[in-house]
């Protein structure tokens, strides 16, 4: 049975993450436990900042975008994921193309929101009297608008590639998803381009984020270092490296994975790399950024306060 783009593979088979059995069902609980907790804290973000008018605010805004996104982000990976430990994990073509396109989507989201939410931290340090008119309404929606736009087209240029390719015997995909370098070496046509576009695409969305989120925390470490206040000095390092720890493990990661020589390193290596931006970058992120904030803890008490009196 032929696939729609003449490929005669109509689908694939997901190996997981490892194939030993001892491991199959303490690896599952633990992903499960990662993923439940995972929509537990971006969702639990999501109401709170929705609900709680103070929390309206450029900062939130976009932790609020970065929450959404992780959710999303969690549910395209873990589920299917999940069911390589149980069971043997056959997804079709079409809906591996569709998982291809929305995990490209989200991942490039993820880039470009963290560099705006760097972008926001700038300003709010190094140009406070500036930050109500620099980061007004309308440029934020602008902003997060520009996030979403680039995660759409280099989704676009990633899953157009890979349609264009023919899968012809091989259908095993020795990884727990859908993911660009496992897809290519399956192909039996030139991946040339592929890799061209994968080379330029994964290029401008790792490293330009990247550099962008090093020059503005270089530049507002710099600035918190001349704050003469301790209290505000350590109010500001306390913000920020929530963000640089969150930023690092992402970039870090993804950059590991798709930026070095195709050859290097085994297979195993690169499903542990994807773990990390893939499944617990999204599980972290929540944590990372309330554990230490008292805006959210403030929230928090009084949401739960509002539904005990309700």
């Amino acid at each position: 049975m032929a696939s729609d783009n003449g490929s005669s593979v109509a689908e694939f088979i997901l190996l997981g993450l490892t194939q030993q059995p001892e491991l199959q069902m303490p690896l599952f609980f633990l992903f499960l436990g990662i993923y439940v907790v995972s929509m537990l804290g971006n969702l639990g973000l999501i109401v709170l900042i929705g609900l709680n008018p103070h929390l309206h605010t450029p900062m939130y805004y976009f932790l609020f975008n970065l929450s959404f996104i992780d959710l999303c982000y969690s549910s395209v990976i873990t589920p299917k994921m999940l069911m390589s430990f149980v069971e043997q994990n056959i997804i079709s073509y079409a809906e591996c193309m569709a998982q291809l396109f929305f995990f490209c989507f989200f991942v490039i989201d993820e880039c470009y929101i963290l560099t705006v939410m760097a972008y926001d931290r700038y300003v709010a340090i190094c140009k406070p009297l500036l930050y109500k008119v620099t980061m007004s309404p309308q440029v934020c929606l602008m902003m997060t608008l520009g996030v979403y736009v680039m995660g759409f087209l280099g989704a676009m240029a990633h899953a157009g590639c890979m349609l264009r390719l023919t899968f012809c015997d091989g259908n095993i995909i020795n990884h727990y998803m859908c993911d660009i370098p496992p897809l290519l070496q399956l192909s039996c046509t030139s991946t040339f381009i592929n890799e061209l576009v994968v080379f330029i695409v994964v290029g401008v969305n790792v490293i330009v984020p990247s550099l962008t989120v090093f020059i503005s925390y270089t530049l507002i470490l710099s600035n918190i270092c001349g704050i003469r206040s301790t209290e505000g000095r350590s109010k500001a390092f306390s913000t920020c490296s929530s963000h640089i720890i969150a930023v690092s493990l992402f970039f870090g990661a993804s950059a590991f994975m798709y930026l070095k020589p195709s050859p290097t390193g085994s297979r195993d290596q690169d499903k542990i790399a994807t773990v990390f931006y893939t499944i617990v970058g999204p599980m972290l992120n929540p944590f990372i950024y309330s554990l230490r904030n008292k805006d959210v803890h403030a929230a928090l008490r009084k949401t739960l306060r509002k539904m005990v009196l309700f």
